[in-house]
């Protein structure tokens, strides 16, 4: 598999830039151990959600549904938002039509 360039990161370092829409960054204010420890904790909920769905459990696939959500919202990618400048979440919009288009636009083609 070729090595991927890391998607792009806007210049508040907030959001990732993925086909062309933003997705929130966790929080960098987290230690070292606490984002791997929560980042652990997402990748079993996720293998979770998998197996879950492979069993056709929905009880199963409820609760590790609810275990990623709590993993996200404690990295900071949902729920409240980490900065406290009061901009709003632009979680999910495409790039190019929020306020960071114009750096968006500027970026190489993504591959």
């Amino acid at each position: 598999m070729a090595d991927r360039a890391p998607p792009p990161v806007t210049p508040d370092g907030r959001y990732i830039v993925v086909r062309g829409r933003l997705w929130r960054r966790a929080d960098p204010s987290l230690s070292d151990d606490r984002r791997k420890a929560l980042v652990d904790d997402l990748m079993h909920a996720r293998r979770a959600v998998r197996t879950a769905k492979a069993a056709d459990d929905a009880q199963a696939l409820a609760e590790a549904r609810a275990r990623v959500d709590a993993a996200k919202v404690a990295l900071g990618e949902r729920g409240p938002v980490w900065w406290q400048d009061g901009a709003p979440d632009l979680n999910r919009h495409m790039a190019r039509t929020t306020p960071y288009a114009d750096w968006y636009a500027a970026l190489p083609p993504q591959q």
